[in-house]
């Protein structure tokens, strides 16, 4: 065979200089289109091996092969697959619009069962080879009897040239002479990491090797494969043990700490759907964000976190999703508008409500002991998935003040009597220990909703089932934790009330007495829940929603069961005490902030100093 120039045929004119630059938006990617072009000709082979079409050694051992050579400026990708005649070469290389998989495909289609897709040996994915190349060189030899290996190259334009090689095993060698801008791809660490990125559980074995480790490129290192041909998602969940499901997430996502419980996906039909999701434990409530669902379609890595596949609340979790019946390059909008897609997105959400419900049902201490990690993502699921919602709010559980798991339905049946529809909630139990000392010695109960995404539940909650208001535990006085009877008589409440708002002058705080069972307690702040939420949405997501609502201030609830609060109106009386009085007032109204929020640095300041003040007239006045 002789020297043969040509220009490649295709669709489009001057197409290559476009596909180098903007055919995928990583430049990595083409480590992932070689070495699963690679693979993809290791499966055909094994395809007409079975069907009698080809002939191979039984101790065949299959493996694609990178070789990262810094010193020559190369990358290789080495098969032992199907290879390619001359002919083929220029069908499958030369004229880009053709596609090697539909050509074998329509040839072998009564022959090749239900899992017998197969992408390209060498499509568009090919030409993403000189996204980092100044050349690209083809060295194949076919698997058919007689044929000559064939030598292929071409710099990036619409010319090549083929000629003979030297190449004596079958297969194809792609070797890339790497670009001055691209020679990242030249360090072994950097390769690797790409490969273990998109390559880690191929069926075929992986080899990584540095070319100054080996004379013979066709001899094997000795580390062994870098992938994992058998992932664990393809294997049934009942062959599977607790411990390979936590070296697996543990391999995978890189953490330590193991995983709370797990969902196998395991669907043939109606279509083809396997994958593992794992509920991470959580070390603190942000880590809600740091989720990772990987996208894999046969085996090789797509995408992580893509939400048109993947419900998106679940991207929250952890986990590996296998799609064989996706394109591996597919559009978003394809995959938004796409019947197919919606269906495993809806079967996978209901998969994970199935578990909930199982363990609610059957492991219902684990599920408790699991809610305070994993309700973030089921809160979120529900507000992003009516569906969702529906399937498991029976199972949703709240924990109480006192550290027990109830429902809300159990919630509201155990306190209609005190307060009807009203569900009173804690967001901080040392913040607010004050008014869950109140609710206690009622024996009332309030549950914790402590997480950032509780603000927006409850209004989810509240929307859906406008039956049902929720209330913090420091937004109202509940009827149940005041005294039957008052403290003071009219006029000394009128007093007591005019005494503060005199002390607290440019406050903005609105000042009421009342009675309370408690009587250890001075006072409390109370601020209207619509108020709070609305303070808390600005400050979590800065939207500023301009003035407050009129009759929306803070309020100061002044206990006239109080022993110090009864002695106010009779010191007030004497004008050597004013100043005493006014100081009492002011230390009330700080403690019962502190009770309510952490007070502003000036404020906290104040406070100390006028704390200070009373403990130095408290230890003269002992003196006196």
């Amino acid at each position: 065979m002789s020297i043969e120039r040509g220009n490649i045929t295709v669709s489009t004119e001057d197409m290559l200089p476009i596909i180098k630059k903007w055919l995928y938006s990583d430049s990595d990617i083409f480590i992932r289109e070689l070495v699963s072009n690679g693979c993809d000709a290791i499966n055909k082979l094994q395809r007409l091996v079975s069907i009698g079409e080809a002939n191979v050694e039984d101790d065949e051992k299959y493996y694609v092969k990178v070789i990262v050579d810094k010193d020559g400026g190369t990358l290789k990708f080495i098969d032992n697959g199907i290879g390619m005649t001359g002919d083929e070469v220029k069908k499958y290389i030369n004229q880009v619009a053709f596609s090697g998989a539909k050509d074998f495909m329509e040839k072998y289609q009564d022959k090749v069962d239900s899992e017998g897709e197969i992408i390209g040996h060498f499509g568009l994915g090919f030409y993403s080879a000189f996204m980092v190349s100044d050349v690209v060189q083809i060295d194949t030899l076919s698997y058919r009897e007689g044929a000559e290996a064939v030598r292929w190259k071409c710099d990036g334009g619409v010319e090549y040239t083929m000629e003979p090689s030297d190449r004596t095993m079958r297969g194809t060698t792609v070797t890339l002479f790497i670009s001055e801008d691209s020679e990242e791809y030249l360090n072994y660490y950097r390769v690797r990491e790409v490969l273990e990125k998109y390559c880690a559980f191929l069926p075929i074995e992986i080899y990584l090797e540095d070319a100054n480790a080996k004379e013979d490129e066709n001899e094997f290192i000795d580390d062994g494969p870098i992938n994992d041909t058998n992932p664990l998602w393809l294997k049934r969940p009942s062959e599977c043990t607790d411990e390979e499901y936590k070296e697996f997430y543990r391999a995978v996502f890189h953490d330590f700490e193991d995983p709370l419980f797990w969902i196998h996906l395991n669907v043939d039909y109606p279509f083809n759907l396997k994958g593992i999701l794992y509920f991470p434990r959580l070390k603190n409530q942000f880590d809600t964000l740091e989720g990772q669902v990987k996208l894999y379609c046969n085996q090789v890595f797509v995408a992580d976190n893509i939400k048109e596949v993947i419900p998106e609340f679940l991207l929250l979790l952890k986990g590996a999703i296998d799609c064989p019946d996706l394109p591996l390059n597919v559009s978003r909008s394809f995959l938004q508008n796409d019947p197919y897609v919606r269906k495993i997105s809806s079967h996978i959400t209901k998969k994970v409500a199935d578990k909930l419900i199982s363990l609610y049902n059957d492991e219902r201490d684990n599920y408790n002991k699991y809610w305070d990690d994993i309700n973030p993502f089921i809160k979120y699921g529900c507000m992003q998935d009516y569906s969702f919602y529906d399937q498991v709010k029976d199972v949703l559980i709240y924990k109480t003040i006192d550290d027990k798991y109830i429902t809300l339905e159990e919630y509201l049946e155990a306190n209609k009597d005190r307060h009807e529809n009203k569900v009173y909630y804690v967001t901080d139990k040392n913040q607010q220990a004050q008014y869950i000392n109140l609710f206690r010695e009622q024996d009332l109960e309030a549950v914790v909703l402590d997480s950032p995404i509780d603000n927006a539940f409850i209004q989810f909650l509240e929307n859906y089932s406008t039956d049902v208001k929720f209330y913090r535990i420091d937004s109202d006085i509940a009827d149940s934790v005041k005294a039957d009877e008052k403290g003071l008589d009219r006029t000394e409440r009128k007093v007591l009330q005019t005494i503060f708002k005199r002390a607290l002058d440019g406050e903005d705080v609105n000042v009421k007495v009342e009675s309370l069972r408690a009587n250890s307690v001075p006072a409390i702040m109370i601020l209207a829940e619509e108020s709070r939420r609305m303070k808390d949405f600005s400050r979590q997501f800065g939207i500023d929603f301009g003035p407050m609502p009129e009759g929306n201030e803070q309020t100061l609830i002044i206990n006239d069961n109080n022993e110090l609060m009864k002695l106010l109106p009779g010191l007030n009386q004497n004008e050597e005490y004013r100043e005493d009085v006014e100081l009492i007032c002011n230390q009330v109204y700080d403690l019962a902030m502190l009770g309510h929020e952490q007070l502003e640095p000036e404020a906290m300041t104040e406070f100390i100093k006028r704390s200070n003040e009373i403990l130095l007239r408290f230890a003269k006045l002992g003196k006196a």
